[in-house]
């Protein structure tokens, strides 16, 4: 129920940032919110709080700790006298002051500026309130409503021993610094879990913890049932994919699927798939989420940005696996927007780019699909030097925050020296806090930049070029959702990258260079390729080399 709210500054303090950001969340949330101004006397609180009668009273004071304790018993001498004990009273201050105030019990919150919006406004909705602690929600949509309009975070985590694991997830369960863990099983389990006698004992624990059993998966997040209960996903297998998918439902509630469209398969070298094979039944693992109503995430187009493929390519990817979820029932779909890849890519290309991959995605949107904007840092874009990795951390995700995202995957700081630990995945995520406190907080929109603007233009009006040209090799209007042509247009090179070379099923014959910050297709002297130019060349070639229109049948 909307609250009438007086928010004061006490004594001689004159720090207002504080208590006008909270009043400011207060009325996001419909609550009538005074502020009563900086430096005010115990007497001309009282004095507005009898003509107001409010229902809070919040009282902010950030300097000496023993001023606070004197000021403390005054205000509760003087709401007394003036029979107004019944208005509610929180404090807002410094993390000292904010132990004086709770010693008082004068008051039924206590913000001490490590708090940051999401407490504040589940307080103001009452999410809080002393009847006790409640689990937050744990299906995706709803926690992403209950955090509204800050993201929910998410980070990746798994450690080389089981052990370390299990005790890492329940460290940064109590931290409360994420709602969203994604647990990454090592190289043996994602590929042969389900046959464990193809395991190579030398991988063990390669990339990830290495999950044995159904039991080790329940250990895991029995460990996650506690501080802030986050959600857990877990990364899909490269094998045997929908019986990932069936166990991760039963044992982890897996908040959400990641699911391939071209990739992990011979492609990538993930498993000795080819891609006519594995399209279709990623396709499958796709439908099999959608039956059961859970959230699917497409793992495509940042595949082919980190083979260096043209960013038309990466735009029209990201389409195509949005397009290919929704066929398949997908209602809830995350996208992913991994920025700052490929290495070199500007801030004004990259923002241009995913510009483009999300207005191409969310076009699909209507009542049966819903896009949901998850952004992330490149992988491969953070130093060797810790500090300069936690630097570039906080850029990109400050650039990211112009999408407005639902979710912010924010990637551990040391990844590019070692796997992040409980304290670096709890560092990192208070990193990325910081960030969007700030970017929250009325910032510019590089949305609005003229050479962003003309960067979109130019992909959006390419991706359509190239979608067109994939449509052709099919028949009909569904061609952009059958495999055999998505597979064919890997195969004669539409859908290319210069790391796909010498790949029996890829064409791997575009070449890209970063100019002004964009990956571009090149001919063979440099000169910089139009994607008009680069579909004319790909389907000269094709006719040359006898390679005869897509037939279905």
């Amino acid at each position: 129920m909307p609250k009438k709210t007086l928010g004061v500054v006490m004594g001689n303090c004159v720090h207002v940032a504080g208590i006008m950001t909270f009043l400011r969340l207060a009325e996001e949330v419909g609550h009538n919110a005074h502020f009563l101004g900086p430096a005010t006397s115990i007497p001309n609180i009282i004095t507005a709080s009898l003509e107001l009668r409010p229902d809070v009273l919040a009282v902010s004071y950030r300097l000496t700790p023993e001023v606070a304790e004197s000021l403390f018993a005054e205000l509760k001498e003087a709401l007394y006298e003036a029979g107004l004990s019944s208005v509610e009273l929180i404090c807002g201050g410094t993390p000292p002051v904010a132990e004086i105030a709770g010693k008082t019990g004068m008051f039924s919150r206590i913000f001490s500026g490590e708090d940051g919006p999401a407490e504040v406004l589940a307080y103001l909705r009452g999410e809080n309130s002393q009847q006790g602690f409640s689990v937050p929600p744990q299906q995706l949509l709803e926690r992403i409503a209950a955090r509204q309009p800050y993201p929910l975070i998410r980070h990746h985590f798994g450690l080389p021993d089981l052990a370390d694991t299990i005790e890492g997830v329940r460290k940064i369960s109590e931290a409360k610094v994420l709602d969203v863990l994604s647990l990454g099983p090592d190289q043996n389990a994602q590929f042969s879990f389900f046959r464990p006698s193809e395991m190579d004992p030398l991988q063990h624990g390669a990339g990830g913890v290495p999950v044995r059993t159904r039991e080790d998966l329940a250990r895991i997040y029995e460990a996650s049932r506690c501080g802030n209960y986050p959600l857990m996903r877990c990364y899909s297998g490269t094998r045997d994919l929908l019986l990932w998918a069936e166990m991760s439902r039963e044992v982890i509630n897996n908040a959400w699927a990641a699911v391939p469209l071209c990739w992990y398969n011979a492609l990538d070298g993930r498993s000795d798939r080819p891609p006519a094979q594995s399209i279709p039944e990623n396709l499958r693992v796709m439908a099999w989420h959608a039956e059961r109503g859970i959230p699917v995430e497409v793992n495509e187009s940042h595949h082919w940005s980190l083979r260096e493929a043209p960013d038309t390519v990466a735009v029209v990817a990201a389409y195509l696996a949005a397009l290919n979820a929704k066929k398949q029932g997908v209602e809830t779909y995350v996208a992913q927007f991994m920025f700052n890849t490929p290495m070199g890519t500007s801030y004004v290309a990259d923002l241009a780019k995913m510009m483009a991959k999300r207005d191409l995605i969310e076009s699909l949107q209507d009542a049966s699909f819903t896009p949901v904007r998850q952004v992330r840092t490149g992988l491969m874009s953070l130093s060797t030097n810790m500090s300069m990795a936690k630097g570039q951390l906080a850029s990109s995700i400050a650039l990211a925050m112009n999408l407005e995202p639902h979710i912010v995957h924010v990637v551990g700081y040391s990844e590019a020296n070692f796997a992040a630990t409980p304290e670096v995945v709890t560092e990192s995520c208070h990193i990325i806090h910081g960030v969007i406190r700030n970017q929250l907080y009325d910032a510019p929109s590089g949305t609005l930049d003229h050479r962003v603007v003309a960067r979109r233009e130019v992909l959006m009006a390419e991706a359509k070029l190239l979608l067109s040209a994939i449509e052709s090799i099919g028949q009909g209007r569904d061609a952009l959702v059958d495999p055999r042509v998505i597979a064919k247009a890997i195969e004669v090179g539409l859908l290319d990258a210069p790391h796909l070379k010498g790949n029996r099923f890829a064409r791997g014959k575009v070449r890209t260079r970063m100019i002004n910050g964009a990956c571009i297709a090149i001919s063979e002297n440099g000169a910089p390729l139009t994607e008009k130019e680069r579909i004319e060349r790909v389907l000269a070639d094709k006719r040359t080399k006898g390679t005869g229109p897509f037939v279905q049948g």
